[in-house]
């Protein structure tokens, strides 16, 4: 069955029962009718607690249920992918350094010290090293997608977008909740929180988790069963809140432990002309030679401390907060050996260390706190961060480099309330930033820092610095008392990078400009159906000046930063939720993104040893023009789809829900060939559960990945045709129970 067709059938037969058991439900009592509305919907996507409705921003939001669902079998951050019209994830680096993309915009850099146009924000500290972006979600209360530059509130960083969560905060009424759950390859998984009041003004909360997987890939290079593709991780979160009359203060102490595996390199998956998976290809198993079987570990901890002072009509909040991480892996990159599968030129391991980490965030902003139709915000940010990467290679030896950055931002924003159906929202922000970087044989902050590979003429320093005026003008109309229209022009920013992984093999760092987007957007929210439907839809169009790209592999076998003059991206999402009885509901959405890099000369390597299919123009030194070619790792296209049908019983009920995602066509390179691009990649899943009521607890099945599907993900592209793939099926069960 072909795989447009075998989508088809899928996406039929996972709704199908629900939508047929709906439709035959012809009446409702008057009772049914009150308790078949949608709930309402609040986000913090302007630092204010809002309805969705009313925000003039395309913003997406995951209710509880949906995202319980999509990390039932313990999946990382990157099971977001696809799950939201326009979002879009991935990585190369395991469970510890996800890659994200909004409207099709992201980086497709895998180094450590790689700079990202998503951010994102936990507990609202700003996460920007790509291990700070991996920690595990659990016990969350909120997550929000804001699509679009969201350069005035939140900063430098946020060409794409944001995504936002939020943990569950203690409360001072008693509750909690205990679950365990059990599945294939040897998942075990356990998860809890407890709070409550200690005093009449101070609370506190204590969230837990436990995430296992065994080791489930062998090694048939070596003769190893069993060997890869597990993981055990633990993480908590410690919180207290103090309520005081004039004063609130939310202390946020957190850490994560993890061990696993890195990601899992197939050597020579694709074929020549075609990027479908061939039969060198099996899950359950990989040739390395080199690599130790790819282990990789990180340990990471937090503390966050927000305080709002209650003043006459304004509210000042200080939010002061520290990260720190360290950890590495290694991979057998080639992805196989000297025999094979199929051609391996040569071999390549490399191992990558994460060493101090450290991330020292504050932001004190002042907002009005009044029913007056101007509302107001104003505030400051300070940002410094520093590490260092060791990079050790197989032939070249071990390069430890060194990043610093500092940034520092004054912000506004203020909204004003024309009358009952007009709101027009300006906001300016000033942003300074500066990066720094060292390479080997340099003392720096108490780095003692070695050499491998670096030559003499990279030991010089590398300072650069930019600052940058970001502004955003918006208005939302209420058409009518379910319907508003809003519109949105506004600019961002993504500062200055610095890659200096290349200096591992005796190649200079690279430096990428700025980039500054430009966007518009237009869009609908309407409650409609008697509160019963709610369907959101934006149209946007960016154009970013000096787009930031990562020439990565190819027959150079590098990792450089370059600037196009020019990425253009158009397109729309929509999201809707029908309620269609008060024991069905569905929902979803469907984004379409058009990207497009505008540089009549640039050029990169492609493939090396003319390995690939290239589909662009080559010039006399072999280099690939890309002018005109897709944003890297953007789909063209992503539907998503969810329903569920409840069956109530004496003591409960019984409900099914299923979900279904489509990636449309990829491109996984900033050049184009036959090989290394996806289409039609999908993933489905489904749980069955049992609700008990009058004892708070929930029993259920669930699946992912429930046909399991082998989606290409990534490829490497200097050596031979090698790629990584998705995760596999999981079936499990699991058991939860609420304390109030």
């Amino acid at each position: 069955m072909k795989k447009s067709a075998l989508n088809l059938a899928i996406c039929a037969g996972l709704f199908g029962a629900v939508s047929f058991a709906a439709a035959a439900q012809t009446q409702e009592s008057d009772s049914e009718q009150q308790e078949n509305k949608l709930e309402t919907i609040t986000v913090t996507a302007q630092k204010r607690t809002q309805s969705i409705q009313e925000v003039p921003i395309s913003v997406a939001t995951i209710s509880q249920e949906r995202f319980n669902a999509i990390f039932s079998s313990g999946d990382d951050i990157t099971a977001l992918a696809v799950k939201v019209p326009g979002l879009y994830a991935e990585t190369s680096n395991g469970r510890a350094a996800p890659r994200f993309y909004i409207r099709g915009l992201g980086n497709t850099d895998f180094d450590l010290a790689a700079s990202q146009p998503v951010s994102i924000v936990m507990d609202e500290v700003v996460m920007e090293n790509v291990i700070l972006k991996s920690f595990p979600l659990f016990d969350m209360q909120a997550v929000e997608v804001i699509r679009g530059p969201q350069g005035t509130l939140f900063g430098r960083n946020t060409t794409a977008g944001i995504i936002k969560f939020d943990s569950v905060k203690p409360r001072q009424d008693f509750d909690g909740y205990f679950k365990a759950g059990a599945g294939s390859l040897g998942m075990r998984n356990v998860e809890g929180a407890i709070g409550g009041g200690l005093t009449d003004e101070l609370s506190a909360r204590v969230s837990l988790m436990s995430n296992h997987r065994d080791d489930w890939v062998s090694n048939s290079f070596s003769g190893e069963s069993d060997v890869m593709g597990g993981y055990e991780e633990q993480a908590g979160r410690l919180q207290f809140l103090y309520e005081g009359n004039d004063f609130d203060a939310l202390l946020n102490l957190h850490t994560r432990n993890y061990d696993g595996t890195s990601s899992l390199f197939r050597a020579n998956i694709l074929t020549p002309g075609s990027n479908e998976l061939n039969e060198n290809y099996d899950r359950d198993t990989v040739a390395y030679n080199e690599g130790r079987n790819n282990p990789q570990s990180y340990d990471a901890w937090g503390g966050s401390l927000k305080m709002d002072f209650a003043l006459q009509d304004m509210t000042l909040t200080s939010i002061s907060a520290i990260e720190k991480a360290d950890g590495g892996g290694i991979g057998d990159i080639d992805g196989g050996n000297e025999t094979g599968p199929g051609v391996v030129p040569f071999q390549a391991v490399t191992e990558d260390q994460l060493r101090g980490l450290k991330q020292v965030t504050q932001e004190i902003r002042l907002a009005s706190d009044t029913d007056n139709a101007l509302s107001w915000q104003t505030g400051a940010f300070y940002f410094d961060s520093s590490f260092s990467v060791n990079s050790i290679d197989g032939f070249f030896g071990a390069t430890e480099v060194f990043h610093g950055n500092t940034s520092w931002a004054l912000f506004g924003q203020s909204s004003y309330k024309v009358d009952d159906k007009l709101d027009i929202t300006a906001g300016i922000r000033y942003t300074d930033d500066e990066k720094t970087f060292y390479v080997g044989q340099q003392n720096v902050n108490g780095f003692a820092l070695v050499i491998g590979a670096a030559e003499e003429q990279y030991y010089a320093p590398i300072r650069v610095s930019d600052d940058n005026i970001s502004w955003e003008l918006s208005a939302n109309y209420r058409l009518t008392a379910t319907t508003s229209l809003f519109a949105r022009a506004a600019e961002g920013f993504r500062a200055q990078s610095i890659q200096g992984r290349d200096v591992a093999f005796e190649a200079p760092p690279s430096v990428a400009d700025s980039e500054t987007i430009t966007s518009f957007e237009v869009g609908a929210k309407s409650d409609l159906l008697d509160n019963t439907l709610r369907l959101n839809g934006a149209l946007f169009y960016y154009t970013i000046d000096d787009i930031q790209l990562s020439a990565i592999g190819g027959q150079t076998q590098g990792n450089q930063l370059i600037n196009a003059n020019k990425g253009v991206g158009y397109g729309f999402e929509i999201d809707f939720d029908w309620r269609a009885t008060p024991y069905f509901t569905l929902g979803g959405g469907f984004s379409y993104n058009d990207t497009e890099l505008q540089d009549d000369n640039l050029t990169v390597a492609p493939c090396g040893s003319g390995m690939c299919t290239v589909l662009d123009p080559v010039n006399g030194d072999g280099q690939a023009f890309i002018d005109g070619n897709p944003f890297p790792q953007a789909p063209e296209t992503i539907l998503t789809l969810n329903g569920r049908y409840d069956f109530p019983i004496e003591s409960g009920e019984i409900y099914v829900y299923a979900d279904y995602q489509l990636q449309g066509e990829t491109n996984l390179f900033l050049y184009e060939s036959a090989e290394f691009s996806s289409d039609n990649n999908f993933e489905a899943g489904l749980r069955v559960a049992y609700i008990n009521y009058e004892h708070n607890y929930e029993v259920g099945f669930f699946g992912r990945n429930i046909t399991d599907e082998d989606n290409l993900k990534g490829a490497i592209d200097f050596n031979n045709l090698t790629g990584f793939v998705n995760e596999p099926r999981v079936l499990g069960v699991d058991f939860r129970i609420n304390f109030y």
